[in-house]
């Protein structure tokens, strides 16, 4: 099992928003989380000095491809509806790195 954190803007305007959409996640998406290994999925959300609201994502994966299951799970007609919807809320970091939507946190501690 591997442990992930990712950060990304919220837009202010798209706050309420993302805070409805995530009260009622479609079941169809729930099921694709798990179907794709991912276990112990949580997004924080934070206003910070700056003044700028933030998302941290944190999950737990159990499978053995990660980069096969995000694929897999990329790919999905349902998914990809409801990240339309997610994604105009969203307002990537500017030093995310290639490629990330949500920029990868590294892990630093963790206690069991």
């Amino acid at each position: 099992m591997t442990r992930h954190g990712s950060l990304i803007g919220l837009r202010p305007e798209k706050l309420e928003d993302y805070k409805r959409l995530h009260a009622a996640v479609w079941p169809e998406i729930l099921g694709k989380i798990t179907e794709c290994n991912i276990r112990n999925y949580s997004i924080f959300l934070r206003q910070l000095p700056d003044g700028n609201h933030y998302l941290f994502s944190y999950f737990e994966y159990i499978g053995s491809d990660l980069a096969a299951d995000s694929s897999r799970m990329a790919a999905d007609p349902k998914t990809q509806e409801w990240w339309a919807l997610c994604k105009p809320c969203q307002q990537p970091l500017s030093d995310r790195a290639g490629g990330e939507w949500w920029a990868e946190m590294e892990e630093v501690f963790h206690h069991p």
